[in-house]
Protein backbone atom coordinates (compact mmCIF):
# COMPACT_ATOMS: atom_id res chain seq x y z
CA UNK A 1 0.00 0.00 0.00
CA UNK A 2 1.46 3.59 -1.12
CA UNK A 3 1.81 6.06 1.62
CA UNK A 4 -0.56 8.67 1.28
CA UNK A 5 2.00 11.22 2.45
CA UNK A 6 4.77 9.66 0.36
CA UNK A 7 2.51 11.24 -2.89
CA UNK A 8 1.72 14.63 -1.40
CA UNK A 9 4.31 17.81 -1.94
CA UNK A 10 4.44 20.59 -0.37
CA UNK A 11 4.58 23.33 -2.86
CA UNK A 12 4.47 26.99 -1.10
CA UNK A 13 4.37 27.05 2.81
CA UNK A 14 4.30 30.44 4.88
CA UNK A 15 4.05 30.88 8.41
CA UNK A 16 4.93 29.03 11.89
CA UNK A 17 3.28 26.26 13.28
CA UNK A 18 3.09 26.75 16.99
CA UNK A 19 1.88 23.28 18.31
CA UNK A 20 4.33 21.47 16.73
CA UNK A 21 5.74 19.62 19.35
CA UNK A 22 2.25 17.82 20.47
CA UNK A 23 1.50 17.01 16.61
CA UNK A 24 4.92 15.55 16.01
CA UNK A 25 3.84 13.49 18.70
CA UNK A 26 0.85 12.70 17.65
CA UNK A 27 1.60 12.12 14.11
CA UNK A 28 5.19 9.68 14.83
CA UNK A 29 7.33 13.01 13.52
CA UNK A 30 10.87 12.11 15.21
CA UNK A 31 12.40 15.56 16.49
CA UNK A 32 14.65 17.27 16.43
CA UNK A 33 14.21 18.49 13.07
CA UNK A 34 14.75 21.59 10.92
CA UNK A 35 12.24 23.86 11.12
CA UNK A 36 11.86 23.37 7.37
CA UNK A 37 11.76 19.84 7.34
CA UNK A 38 9.63 19.28 10.33
CA UNK A 39 6.70 22.11 9.09
CA UNK A 40 7.04 19.77 5.69
CA UNK A 41 6.65 16.69 7.62
CA UNK A 42 3.46 17.54 9.71
CA UNK A 43 1.76 19.22 6.87
CA UNK A 44 2.57 15.84 4.63
CA UNK A 45 1.52 13.77 7.65
CA UNK A 46 -1.62 15.88 9.07
CA UNK A 47 -3.26 15.71 5.55
CA UNK A 48 -2.67 11.62 5.27
CA UNK A 49 -4.19 11.24 8.95
CA UNK A 50 -7.07 14.01 8.60
CA UNK A 51 -7.28 15.05 4.90
CA UNK A 52 -8.31 18.85 5.06
CA UNK A 53 -9.85 18.68 8.37
CA UNK A 54 -6.20 19.20 9.18
CA UNK A 55 -6.10 22.83 9.41
CA UNK A 56 -8.70 22.63 12.37
CA UNK A 57 -5.40 20.79 14.18
CA UNK A 58 -2.42 23.52 13.25
CA UNK A 59 -2.19 26.20 15.60
CA UNK A 60 -0.34 29.24 14.69
CA UNK A 61 -0.67 31.31 11.38
CA UNK A 62 0.00 30.00 8.04
CA UNK A 63 -0.49 29.58 4.04
CA UNK A 64 0.09 26.56 1.99
CA UNK A 65 -0.45 24.58 -1.34
CA UNK A 66 -0.61 21.03 -1.29
CA UNK A 67 -0.34 18.61 -4.37
CA UNK A 68 -2.39 15.18 -4.14
CA UNK A 69 -0.52 13.06 -6.70
CA UNK A 70 -3.37 10.47 -6.12
CA UNK A 71 -6.39 12.48 -6.66
CA UNK A 72 -4.00 14.93 -8.91
CA UNK A 73 -5.84 17.77 -6.94
CA UNK A 74 -3.95 20.63 -5.75
CA UNK A 75 -4.84 22.58 -2.42
CA UNK A 76 -4.55 25.71 -1.44
CA UNK A 77 -5.62 26.82 2.64
CA UNK A 78 -5.01 29.97 5.12
CA UNK A 79 -5.06 29.83 8.68
CA UNK A 80 -8.27 30.38 10.28
CA UNK A 81 -7.97 34.46 10.82
CA UNK A 82 -6.01 35.15 8.34
CA UNK A 83 -2.44 35.94 9.35
CA UNK A 84 -0.69 35.54 6.27
CA UNK A 85 -2.03 36.56 2.93
CA UNK A 86 -2.51 33.88 -0.17
CA UNK A 87 -3.88 34.91 -3.29
CA UNK A 88 -4.24 32.95 -6.54
CA UNK A 89 -5.27 33.07 -9.96
CA UNK A 90 -6.07 30.56 -12.18
CA UNK A 91 -4.09 30.51 -16.19
CA UNK A 92 -3.55 28.47 -18.83
CA UNK A 93 -4.29 25.16 -16.88
CA UNK A 94 -2.33 26.43 -13.70
CA UNK A 95 -3.37 27.91 -10.35
CA UNK A 96 -0.70 30.51 -9.83
CA UNK A 97 -0.54 31.20 -5.68
CA UNK A 98 0.99 33.02 -3.48
CA UNK A 99 1.12 35.44 -0.49
CA UNK A 100 2.63 38.11 -2.65
CA UNK A 101 0.49 39.52 -4.77
CA UNK A 102 3.01 40.86 -7.33
CA UNK A 103 4.66 37.33 -7.63
CA UNK A 104 1.05 36.11 -9.22
CA UNK A 105 0.87 39.46 -11.28
CA UNK A 106 4.00 38.76 -12.70
CA UNK A 107 3.60 35.97 -14.53
CA UNK A 108 3.57 37.15 -18.28
CA UNK A 109 0.56 34.88 -18.82
CA UNK A 110 -1.58 36.81 -16.86
CA UNK A 111 -3.10 40.32 -18.26
CA UNK A 112 -2.82 42.93 -16.14
CA UNK A 113 -6.13 44.83 -15.77
CA UNK A 114 -7.43 46.79 -13.05
CA UNK A 115 -10.38 45.77 -11.12
CA UNK A 116 -12.32 48.80 -10.35
CA UNK A 117 -14.79 47.08 -8.31
CA UNK A 118 -12.00 47.03 -5.62
CA UNK A 119 -11.14 50.33 -6.37
CA UNK A 120 -14.65 51.44 -5.56
CA UNK A 121 -15.10 49.02 -2.25
CA UNK A 122 -10.96 50.18 -1.32
CA UNK A 123 -12.63 54.11 -1.66
CA UNK A 124 -15.64 53.15 0.68
CA UNK A 125 -13.63 50.99 3.66
CA UNK A 126 -10.26 52.01 2.95
CA UNK A 127 -8.06 48.57 2.45
CA UNK A 128 -9.02 45.95 0.28
CA UNK A 129 -11.60 43.74 1.58
CA UNK A 130 -12.74 41.09 0.50
CA UNK A 131 -12.22 37.83 -1.74
CA UNK A 132 -11.62 39.94 -4.94
CA UNK A 133 -8.41 41.66 -5.50
CA UNK A 134 -7.40 44.71 -7.27
CA UNK A 135 -6.11 42.97 -10.28
CA UNK A 136 -9.22 41.29 -12.63
CA UNK A 137 -8.92 37.34 -12.12
CA UNK A 138 -7.06 37.52 -9.29
CA UNK A 139 -8.09 36.52 -6.22
CA UNK A 140 -7.38 36.72 -2.22
CA UNK A 141 -8.32 33.17 -0.38
CA UNK A 142 -10.57 34.08 2.37
CA UNK A 143 -9.71 33.07 6.18
CA UNK A 144 -10.64 30.14 7.01
CA UNK A 145 -10.78 28.59 4.11
CA UNK A 146 -9.33 26.05 1.79
CA UNK A 147 -9.86 25.92 -1.99
CA UNK A 148 -9.36 23.00 -4.44
CA UNK A 149 -7.90 22.98 -8.09
CA UNK A 150 -8.40 19.91 -10.67
CA UNK A 151 -6.60 21.19 -13.39
CA UNK A 152 -9.95 23.01 -14.77
CA UNK A 153 -11.88 24.58 -11.73
CA UNK A 154 -11.12 26.08 -8.07
CA UNK A 155 -13.82 24.85 -5.54
CA UNK A 156 -13.57 27.20 -2.46
CA UNK A 157 -14.59 25.35 0.77
CA UNK A 158 -15.06 26.97 4.13
CA UNK A 159 -13.68 25.05 6.81
CA UNK A 160 -13.75 27.58 9.98
CA UNK A 161 -16.01 30.48 10.98
CA UNK A 162 -16.04 32.58 14.49
CA UNK A 163 -19.21 31.90 16.10
CA UNK A 164 -19.83 33.25 19.43
CA UNK A 165 -22.07 30.99 22.05
CA UNK A 166 -21.90 33.09 25.27
CA UNK A 167 -21.54 31.00 28.58
CA UNK A 168 -23.74 32.52 31.16
CA UNK A 169 -22.61 29.85 33.70
CA UNK A 170 -19.10 31.43 34.32
CA UNK A 171 -17.91 34.60 35.95
CA UNK A 172 -15.70 37.15 34.48
CA UNK A 173 -12.65 36.03 37.04
CA UNK A 174 -13.15 32.37 35.89
CA UNK A 175 -13.16 33.35 32.35
CA UNK A 176 -9.79 35.77 33.27
CA UNK A 177 -8.18 32.36 34.84
CA UNK A 178 -9.11 30.66 31.00
CA UNK A 179 -7.46 33.52 29.21
CA UNK A 180 -4.66 33.10 31.52
CA UNK A 181 -3.57 29.69 31.17
CA UNK A 182 -4.26 29.82 27.01
CA UNK A 183 -1.68 32.45 27.19
CA UNK A 184 0.72 30.56 29.13
CA UNK A 185 -0.09 27.63 27.17
CA UNK A 186 0.75 29.76 23.91
CA UNK A 187 4.03 31.39 25.02
CA UNK A 188 5.17 27.82 26.63
CA UNK A 189 5.31 26.83 22.55
CA UNK A 190 7.00 30.01 21.45
CA UNK A 191 9.51 29.52 24.21
CA UNK A 192 10.03 26.18 23.96
CA UNK A 193 10.89 26.40 20.11
CA UNK A 194 14.95 26.33 20.31
CA UNK A 195 15.52 27.28 16.65
CA UNK A 196 14.29 30.70 17.88
CA UNK A 197 15.79 31.37 20.89
CA UNK A 198 16.10 35.34 20.68
CA UNK A 199 12.89 37.48 20.37
CA UNK A 200 11.83 40.72 20.68
CA UNK A 201 8.33 42.39 20.81
CA UNK A 202 6.49 45.27 19.80
CA UNK A 203 5.16 47.52 22.65
CA UNK A 204 2.13 50.42 22.56
CA UNK A 205 1.88 51.00 26.15
CA UNK A 206 -1.73 49.39 25.59
CA UNK A 207 -2.91 46.20 27.57
CA UNK A 208 -2.34 44.03 24.74
CA UNK A 209 1.57 43.90 23.67
CA UNK A 210 2.06 44.91 27.33
CA UNK A 211 0.26 41.42 28.73
CA UNK A 212 2.43 39.86 25.42
CA UNK A 213 5.72 41.39 26.88
CA UNK A 214 4.97 40.54 30.11
CA UNK A 215 4.39 37.03 29.62
CA UNK A 216 6.44 36.17 26.77
CA UNK A 217 10.04 35.06 26.53
CA UNK A 218 10.64 39.10 24.34
CA UNK A 219 14.26 40.24 25.70
CA UNK A 220 13.21 43.68 24.14
CA UNK A 221 10.69 45.80 23.60
CA UNK A 222 10.18 48.05 19.99
CA UNK A 223 8.10 51.36 19.20
CA UNK A 224 7.87 54.24 17.34
CA UNK A 225 7.79 57.98 18.28
CA UNK A 226 7.37 61.43 16.75
CA UNK A 227 8.34 64.97 18.13
CA UNK A 228 4.75 66.06 17.59
CA UNK A 229 2.81 66.28 21.29
CA UNK A 230 -0.19 64.46 21.32
CA UNK A 231 1.34 61.41 19.29
CA UNK A 232 4.78 60.61 21.01
CA UNK A 233 3.64 57.36 23.22
CA UNK A 234 7.22 56.03 23.56
CA UNK A 235 7.46 57.66 27.46
CA UNK A 236 4.74 55.65 27.89
CA UNK A 237 5.85 52.89 26.37
CA UNK A 238 9.48 53.32 27.74
CA UNK A 239 7.80 52.92 31.40
CA UNK A 240 6.29 49.67 31.13
CA UNK A 241 9.17 47.82 29.66
CA UNK A 242 11.73 49.66 32.47
CA UNK A 243 8.42 47.95 35.16
CA UNK A 244 8.86 44.62 33.35
CA UNK A 245 12.76 44.79 33.31
CA UNK A 246 12.96 44.56 29.51
CA UNK A 247 15.32 46.55 27.36
CA UNK A 248 13.36 49.20 25.11
CA UNK A 249 14.24 50.51 21.80
CA UNK A 250 12.49 53.25 20.12
CA UNK A 251 12.56 54.59 16.29
CA UNK A 252 12.13 58.18 15.98
CA UNK A 253 10.15 58.78 13.11
CA UNK A 254 10.49 62.32 10.99
CA UNK A 255 7.78 63.12 8.22
CA UNK A 256 10.56 63.51 5.78
CA UNK A 257 11.58 59.78 6.77
CA UNK A 258 7.52 58.70 6.73
CA UNK A 259 6.97 60.35 3.05
CA UNK A 260 9.33 59.03 1.58
CA UNK A 261 8.91 55.32 2.64
CA UNK A 262 5.41 55.42 1.70
CA UNK A 263 6.20 54.47 -1.68
CA UNK A 264 8.25 51.38 -1.13
CA UNK A 265 5.20 50.31 1.61
CA UNK A 266 2.74 50.45 -1.09
CA UNK A 267 5.18 48.76 -3.49
CA UNK A 268 5.56 45.95 -1.11
CA UNK A 269 2.41 45.80 0.38
CA UNK A 270 1.11 44.30 -3.17
CA UNK A 271 -2.29 46.38 -2.75
CA UNK A 272 -2.84 49.97 -1.86
CA UNK A 273 -3.62 50.60 1.91
CA UNK A 274 -5.59 53.26 3.02
CA UNK A 275 -4.06 52.27 6.55
CA UNK A 276 -1.33 55.31 7.12
CA UNK A 277 0.15 52.95 10.34
CA UNK A 278 1.09 50.71 7.90
CA UNK A 279 4.47 53.17 6.84
CA UNK A 280 5.03 53.59 10.76
CA UNK A 281 4.85 49.72 11.33
CA UNK A 282 7.09 49.39 8.10
CA UNK A 283 9.86 51.67 9.80
CA UNK A 284 9.45 50.11 13.06
CA UNK A 285 10.06 46.84 11.31
CA UNK A 286 12.60 47.48 9.53
CA UNK A 287 14.52 48.88 13.07
CA UNK A 288 13.95 45.88 14.63
CA UNK A 289 15.46 44.24 12.05
CA UNK A 290 19.04 45.44 12.75
CA UNK A 291 18.83 43.30 16.10
CA UNK A 292 16.57 40.79 16.07
CA UNK A 293 14.49 38.47 13.54
CA UNK A 294 11.66 37.42 15.35
CA UNK A 295 9.43 40.04 16.99
CA UNK A 296 6.22 39.53 19.09
CA UNK A 297 3.24 41.73 18.05
CA UNK A 298 -0.12 41.88 20.07
CA UNK A 299 -2.47 41.84 16.98
CA UNK A 300 -6.29 40.25 17.06
CA UNK A 301 -7.10 41.10 21.01
CA UNK A 302 -9.38 43.69 20.02
CA UNK A 303 -10.95 41.93 17.19
CA UNK A 304 -12.01 38.97 19.84
CA UNK A 305 -12.89 40.98 22.82
CA UNK A 306 -14.67 44.14 21.42
CA UNK A 307 -11.28 46.37 21.70
CA UNK A 308 -13.14 49.45 19.48
CA UNK A 309 -15.55 51.89 20.63
CA UNK A 310 -17.71 51.20 17.54
CA UNK A 311 -17.91 47.61 19.28
CA UNK A 312 -19.46 49.09 22.11
CA UNK A 313 -22.10 51.79 19.75
CA UNK A 314 -25.41 51.07 19.24
CA UNK A 315 -26.20 50.76 15.60
CA UNK A 316 -29.74 51.72 14.05
CA UNK A 317 -31.82 48.48 13.91
CA UNK A 318 -31.98 49.03 10.15
CA UNK A 319 -28.06 49.38 9.88
CA UNK A 320 -25.85 46.97 8.65
CA UNK A 321 -22.32 47.09 10.27
CA UNK A 322 -19.97 47.97 7.97
CA UNK A 323 -16.99 47.06 9.87
CA UNK A 324 -15.12 48.99 12.73
CA UNK A 325 -13.55 51.31 9.51
CA UNK A 326 -15.27 53.08 6.34
CA UNK A 327 -13.86 56.08 5.25
CA UNK A 328 -16.33 57.28 2.92
CA UNK A 329 -19.78 57.40 1.82
CA UNK A 330 -21.50 56.03 -1.45
CA UNK A 331 -22.27 59.41 -2.64
CA UNK A 332 -18.72 60.59 -1.90
CA UNK A 333 -16.98 57.84 -3.97
CA UNK A 334 -19.86 57.97 -6.89
CA UNK A 335 -18.61 62.38 -6.55
CA UNK A 336 -14.97 61.20 -7.02
CA UNK A 337 -15.14 57.97 -9.28
CA UNK A 338 -15.46 58.77 -13.34
CA UNK A 339 -16.57 54.80 -13.69
CA UNK A 340 -18.61 54.69 -10.60
CA UNK A 341 -20.56 51.35 -11.07
CA UNK A 342 -23.73 51.98 -9.08
CA UNK A 343 -24.33 47.75 -8.82
CA UNK A 344 -21.24 47.91 -6.79
CA UNK A 345 -22.26 48.14 -3.18
CA UNK A 346 -20.64 49.09 -0.08
CA UNK A 347 -22.56 46.80 2.07
CA UNK A 348 -21.84 43.97 -0.68
CA UNK A 349 -18.98 42.42 1.24
CA UNK A 350 -20.72 42.10 4.19
CA UNK A 351 -24.02 41.69 3.69
CA UNK A 352 -23.97 37.59 3.18
CA UNK A 353 -22.15 37.59 7.05
CA UNK A 354 -24.65 40.29 8.68
CA UNK A 355 -27.49 38.12 7.20
CA UNK A 356 -25.80 35.50 9.11
CA UNK A 357 -25.29 36.61 12.61
CA UNK A 358 -28.93 38.14 12.93
CA UNK A 359 -30.31 37.60 16.27
CA UNK A 360 -26.97 37.32 17.86
CA UNK A 361 -26.28 39.78 20.64
CA UNK A 362 -24.56 43.09 18.76
CA UNK A 363 -21.26 42.56 20.27
CA UNK A 364 -21.30 39.22 18.54
CA UNK A 365 -22.61 40.33 15.31
CA UNK A 366 -20.00 43.30 15.01
CA UNK A 367 -16.69 40.97 16.31
CA UNK A 368 -17.71 38.58 13.53
CA UNK A 369 -17.66 41.01 10.72
CA UNK A 370 -14.64 42.45 11.67
CA UNK A 371 -12.62 39.17 12.53
CA UNK A 372 -13.87 38.06 9.08
CA UNK A 373 -12.95 41.02 6.86
CA UNK A 374 -11.48 43.95 8.73
CA UNK A 375 -8.34 42.11 10.54
CA UNK A 376 -7.27 39.83 7.92
CA UNK A 377 -8.00 42.39 5.29
CA UNK A 378 -6.02 45.41 6.71
CA UNK A 379 -4.45 44.54 9.90
CA UNK A 380 -3.19 41.42 9.05
CA UNK A 381 -2.29 42.45 5.28
CA UNK A 382 -0.33 45.54 6.50
CA UNK A 383 1.44 43.24 9.11
CA UNK A 384 2.50 40.12 7.22
CA UNK A 385 3.49 41.94 4.33
CA UNK A 386 5.41 44.94 6.07
CA UNK A 387 7.45 42.41 8.62
CA UNK A 388 7.92 39.89 5.23
CA UNK A 389 9.33 42.97 3.07
CA UNK A 390 12.00 44.01 6.14
CA UNK A 391 13.08 40.43 6.63
CA UNK A 392 11.28 39.98 10.30
CA UNK A 393 9.27 36.97 11.06
CA UNK A 394 6.24 38.38 12.75
CA UNK A 395 4.50 36.16 15.51
CA UNK A 396 0.95 37.11 16.82
CA UNK A 397 0.43 35.18 19.72
CA UNK A 398 -2.82 36.61 20.68
CA UNK A 399 -4.15 35.67 17.26
CA UNK A 400 -4.29 31.82 17.96
CA UNK A 401 -7.01 30.19 17.91
CA UNK A 402 -7.09 28.80 21.27
CA UNK A 403 -7.41 32.31 22.44
CA UNK A 404 -10.63 32.76 20.31
CA UNK A 405 -11.93 29.61 21.61
CA UNK A 406 -11.95 31.82 24.93
CA UNK A 407 -13.06 35.00 23.74
CA UNK A 408 -16.11 33.37 22.12
CA UNK A 409 -17.56 32.10 25.20
CA UNK A 410 -17.70 35.19 27.38
CA UNK A 411 -20.71 36.86 27.67
CA UNK A 412 -21.05 40.71 26.27
CA UNK A 413 -22.04 42.30 29.24
CA UNK A 414 -18.28 41.63 30.75
CA UNK A 415 -17.02 42.99 28.46
CA UNK A 416 -17.42 46.53 28.97
CA UNK A 417 -17.36 48.67 32.40
CA UNK A 418 -18.05 51.66 31.39
CA UNK A 419 -15.39 53.39 29.44
CA UNK A 420 -14.07 50.39 29.50
CA UNK A 421 -13.38 47.70 26.96
CA UNK A 422 -12.29 44.30 26.85
CA UNK A 423 -12.49 43.94 30.75
CA UNK A 424 -12.26 40.06 30.93
CA UNK A 425 -9.03 40.28 28.91
CA UNK A 426 -7.77 43.01 31.36
CA UNK A 427 -8.50 41.30 34.46
CA UNK A 428 -6.53 38.22 33.04
CA UNK A 429 -3.12 40.74 32.17
CA UNK A 430 -3.55 42.01 35.43
CA UNK A 431 -1.79 39.05 36.69
CA UNK A 432 1.07 40.00 35.04
CA UNK A 433 1.03 43.64 34.75
CA UNK A 434 0.38 47.22 36.77
CA UNK A 435 -2.87 48.12 37.51
CA UNK A 436 -2.97 51.18 36.15
CA UNK A 437 -0.92 49.23 32.40
CA UNK A 438 -3.50 46.78 32.72
CA UNK A 439 -6.61 49.02 32.61
CA UNK A 440 -4.99 51.46 30.74
CA UNK A 441 -6.91 53.89 27.91
CA UNK A 442 -6.58 51.45 24.60
CA UNK A 443 -3.06 52.81 22.73
CA UNK A 444 -1.88 52.04 19.39
CA UNK A 445 0.69 53.26 17.20
CA UNK A 446 -1.15 56.97 16.06
CA UNK A 447 0.51 58.29 13.17
CA UNK A 448 0.45 62.60 13.14
CA UNK A 449 -0.67 61.95 9.32
CA UNK A 450 -3.09 64.47 9.68
CA UNK A 451 -0.97 67.39 10.73
CA UNK A 452 1.69 66.29 8.04
CA UNK A 453 -0.87 65.94 4.95
CA UNK A 454 -1.79 69.22 5.71
CA UNK A 455 1.49 70.98 5.77
CA UNK A 456 3.05 72.57 2.34
CA UNK A 457 6.48 71.56 3.63
CA UNK A 458 5.72 67.81 3.15
CA UNK A 459 2.89 67.17 1.19
CA UNK A 460 3.52 68.80 -2.45
CA UNK A 461 4.80 65.12 -3.72
CA UNK A 462 0.48 64.50 -2.45
CA UNK A 463 -0.89 67.22 -4.21
CA UNK A 464 0.82 66.29 -7.36
CA UNK A 465 -0.06 62.56 -7.16
CA UNK A 466 -3.55 63.72 -6.81
CA UNK A 467 -3.82 66.46 -9.60
CA UNK A 468 -1.33 64.40 -11.99
CA UNK A 469 -2.49 62.02 -15.31
CA UNK A 470 -3.97 58.95 -13.33
CA UNK A 471 -5.51 60.70 -10.74
CA UNK A 472 -7.90 62.49 -13.88
CA UNK A 473 -8.03 59.33 -15.56
CA UNK A 474 -9.47 57.81 -13.00
CA UNK A 475 -10.97 60.88 -10.93
CA UNK A 476 -12.95 64.05 -11.46
CA UNK A 477 -10.68 66.80 -10.67
CA UNK A 478 -13.50 69.23 -9.86
CA UNK A 479 -13.92 66.66 -6.63
CA UNK A 480 -10.56 66.15 -5.61
CA UNK A 481 -10.05 69.54 -5.47
CA UNK A 482 -12.93 70.29 -3.08
CA UNK A 483 -11.81 67.35 -1.36
CA UNK A 484 -7.84 68.80 -1.11
CA UNK A 485 -8.90 72.08 -0.62
CA UNK A 486 -11.35 71.61 2.38
CA UNK A 487 -8.58 69.37 3.98
CA UNK A 488 -5.66 72.09 4.02
CA UNK A 489 -8.54 74.41 4.81
CA UNK A 490 -8.64 73.24 8.38
CA UNK A 491 -10.89 70.32 7.87
CA UNK A 492 -8.76 67.55 9.50
CA UNK A 493 -10.88 64.66 9.64
CA UNK A 494 -10.96 64.07 6.00
CA UNK A 495 -7.27 63.50 6.09
CA UNK A 496 -7.91 59.52 5.48
CA UNK A 497 -9.76 60.06 2.62
CA UNK A 498 -6.86 62.02 0.64
CA UNK A 499 -4.43 59.47 2.58
CA UNK A 500 -6.62 56.84 0.87
CA UNK A 501 -6.73 57.80 -2.69
CA UNK A 502 -2.84 58.96 -2.46
CA UNK A 503 -1.75 55.38 -1.52
CA UNK A 504 -3.80 53.95 -4.31
CA UNK A 505 -2.25 56.58 -7.13
CA UNK A 506 1.27 55.68 -5.62
CA UNK A 507 0.78 51.95 -6.34
CA UNK A 508 -1.41 52.76 -9.38
CA UNK A 509 1.60 54.29 -11.00
CA UNK A 510 4.26 51.99 -9.63
CA UNK A 511 2.30 48.79 -11.17
CA UNK A 512 0.16 50.00 -14.39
Amino acid sequence: MVNAAETVQIRYFSGYIRNYKSLCAELAIALPLSRAAREEAILKSAYAKWGMDMMNHLYGMFAAALWDGQRQKLYIFRDQVGQKQLFYAPVEGDLLCSGDINEIVADARLEKRLNKRMLQQYLFYGYPIGEETFYEGVYKLRPGHYAEWDGKTVTVHRYWQPVFEPDESKTADEFAEEIKAVVEEILDEERGDTELPYKESFLSGGVDSSYLLAASDAVAANTVGYVESGFDESALARQTAEVLGKGFNVKMISPEEYFARIPEVMNKMGQPLGDASAVAFSLGCAAVAEHAKVVYSGEGIDEFFGGYNAHKRELPSDWTYLTCSHIMSEEVVASLMRDYDSTVKAVDPVAPLWAAVQGQHPLAQKLTIDISLWLEGDIYLNTDRTSTACGVELHTPFSDLRLFNVARKIPAAYQFDGEQNKVVFRKAAASRLPHEVAFRKKVGFPVPIRKWLADERYNKPVEEKLFGESAQKLFREEAVRDLWTRFVGGEALLWNRVYALYAFLLWYDMHF
